[in-house]
């Protein structure tokens, strides 16, 4: 992919910026939000990783604006100090996610794996860095009645094709395409509590839309887990 990272400490955007690399992607950094805008008026970019506190404009001034609204750019938002309300106001004006500072590079790591575009090449590790090894998620094949409902209020049922703890593979609902942001709501075997997330749309295949969990509780991922795992075991046994 084509990241853009938004951090005006050049000692983090340099972190960063050797974490996305080492990770096989093409990045570039820019201090300010002002700067960012250049790049989606050229060369769009496929993922900003962006500071929520900046010079000039600030990051939730940045995700205001209507260009970077309908630019369809994900935006994953990075800040050690801000609000309650300023966390939920970025991820309503359609942030992804809010990562805190100093940013869990191996929580970041996941994010760009799922955005990451299957058609893209991955870049060889410079010489001079060790290969960092990049260790999916394990998925299992799986048919769950899923329910979906749109951000307009429209409801759909499908059923699922594979199942991680942090993403659902789901048959895609004829020719319509789903909305960016869907809240998913399943029921694991033998669980009488549904798992209910807001989910992201990455990826639309042949066979179905793969949508990313963006607020899976921690109970749910613990039991999303369990059950791959046992999944996936009966799987490789059968």
């Amino acid at each position: 992919m084509q990241i853009l990272i938004v951090e005006d400490n050049p000692i983090v955007g340099e972190a960063l910026r050797d974490l996305c690399a080492e990770l096989g992607h093409d990045t570039s950094t820019v201090r300010s939000a002002e700067a960012a805008l250049t790049w989606l008026q050229g060369d769009r970019p496929d993922l900003i990783v962006l500071d929520f506190r900046l010079p000039g404009m600030t990051g939730l001034d940045f995700l205001r604006l209507p260009l970077v609204r309908s630019a369809g750019v994900p935006i994953i938002v990075m800040s050690g100090s801000a609000t309650e309300g300023q966390v939920r106001e970025c991820l309503e004006l359609g942030a992804v996610k809010f990562l805190p500072k100093p940013v869990p590079f191996d929580q970041l790591g996941r994010l760009l794996e799922w955005f990451e575009r299957p058609a893209r090449p991955r870049r060889p590790d410079p010489p001079e860095r060790p290969s960092v090894e990049r260790r999916r998620a394990a998925r299992a094949r799986v048919a769950l009645p899923i329910k979906i409902a749109e951000s307009d209020g429209t409801q759909w049922e499908t059923t699922s094709v594979d199942l991680s703890n942090q993403a659902v593979k789901v048959r895609a609902p004829g020719a319509a395409r789903p909305g960016p942001t869907v809240e998913i709501t399943f029921a694991a075997p033998g669980e009488a509590e549904p798992v209910r997330a807001v989910s992201l749309l990455i990826r639309v295949d042949a066979d179905g839309c793969v949508f990313y969990f963006l607020n899976l509780t921690e109970d749910h991922f613990e039991r999303l887990t369990y059950l791959v795992h046992r999944l996936t075991s009966s799987q490789r046994t059968s």
